[in-house]
């Protein structure tokens, strides 16, 4: 197992600016407000605003532990990696079948980090406009 490893040298946000890419992958703590980082393999990420990864944490400890994300929504993201299937992971939020959390508030400004985990590990990284996007 390889722990915090970076999704890509850089991640193109959807609004076209660039934000650099997480040492780690983080989630916000319920307890502190802050993003605490957290185990991570068998990475898949390419140039885009996404990546794929597994986690072997267990979703109790992550739910215990970590903000939820209620205003999800996986949109494709150029030059993802083939794991990364935004129409899948949104319908299986829909269906709670996996859960999002908050990766970090405002990576740029009007823009989170989102992290989607299933129970069997897999996860899945975007970013996505938050309600301050396009306001100054």
């Amino acid at each position: 197992m390889t722990p915090l490893l970076p999704v890509a040298a850089t991640l193109a946000l959807v609004s076209g600016a660039v934000a650099p890419a997480p040492a780690e992958v983080a989630l916000t703590a319920v307890e502190t407000g802050r993003p605490e980082p957290i185990l991570t393999e068998d990475w898949q990420a390419g140039p885009g605003a996404a990546g794929c990864f597994r986690t072997p944490l267990s979703l109790a400890l992550l739910t215990e532990t970590f903000a939820l994300y209620d205003a999800a929504e996986p949109r494709p993201v150029p030059q993802a990696p083939a794991c990364f299937d935004a129409a899948r992971i949104g319908a299986d939020l829909a269906a709670g079948t996996a859960v999002a959390f908050l990766g970090a508030r405002n990576i740029t400004p009007g823009v989170d980090r989102v992290v989607a985990v299933y129970p069997d590990g897999r996860a899945y990284v975007w970013q996505q406009p938050n309600d301050l996007a396009g306001k100054n």
